[in-house]
């Protein structure tokens, strides 16, 4: 039977994305997964990403700041409307609409200032295949090594409103999700955590415990004045 599906060109090497504990260095069934769940508070990020060729910003949000340097796009809903904001803080950035207040609200100002002005709407749609500077340069070496274009807008409808900027980033190796962006969109495949669950050698966090480079990825982007907020979740 596997020789039929064999010659009929039906198999094929690919990636999938699975639960793993680095500490047994082995997958694990999601049902294994399921039965060790407890609830944590954790800092997420909120990360400035440049605009190739503008002053202004993409606002996006992650919950898992290690897969940062892994960062190969960033992806929006084609179908809600986002908007292009001169912010109180001298920034210009572009978010989903529905978020600003959330988001924006609590940028420090002086009284009776607004905490934004609109400049510009669009839909998702509008921002697909718009170019951002990478964060990290290691991630723009892989995708040049594999002559894979990365570094861009895509759009799929599991991104929500409820959460965050209403624009996420693409880490394809670490997450579902990111993993059919990366294939719909033929993105590099970068994979920076070895089987111990440390970050590897191409990283500024060579050897560390991806958890333990949470703090340290926040502290740099901050002083590059990439980090807008660090919120806990």
């Amino acid at each position: 039977a596997l020789k039929q599906i064999w010659d009929k060109g039906l198999l094929y090497k690919g990636f999938k994305i699975v639960p793993y504990c680095p500490r047994c260095g082995t997958p694990l069934s999601s049902h294994e997964v399921a039965q060790g769940y407890k609830t944590l508070k954790e800092r997420t990020a909120v990360v400035r990403f440049k605009i190739v060729g503008e002053d202004a910003y993409f606002l996006a949000w992650t919950t898992t700041p290690w897969t940062l340097c892994s960062n190969i796009a960033l992806c929006v809903n084609p179908d809600e409307t986002y908007a292009r904001v001169k912010a109180a803080d001298g920034f210009t950035y572009i978010m989903a609409e529905a978020l600003l207040d959330k988001v924006l609200g609590g940028i420090e100002r002086e009284e009776g200032t607004p905490a934004y002005e609109i400049i510009e709407e669009y839909k998702g749609k509008d921002l697909e295949y718009k170019e951002y500077e990478p964060l990290y340069q290691c991630a723009a070496d892989v995708a040049a090594k594999q002559h894979k274009k990365g570094h861009f807008v895509t759009c799929d409808d599991y991104v929500t409103m409820s959460d965050g900027t209403g624009i996420v980033h693409i880490a394809p190796a670490f997450g579902e999700d990111d993993a059919k962006v990366g294939r719909k969109y033929d993105l590099p495949f970068v994979q920076f955590v070895d089987g111990k669950g440390e970050l590897t050698k191409e990283t500024p966090y060579a050897g560390l415990f991806v958890k333990k480079a949470d703090p340290e990825v926040l502290k740099d982007l901050d002083k590059e004045g990439k980090l807008f907020d660090a919120p806990k979740f």
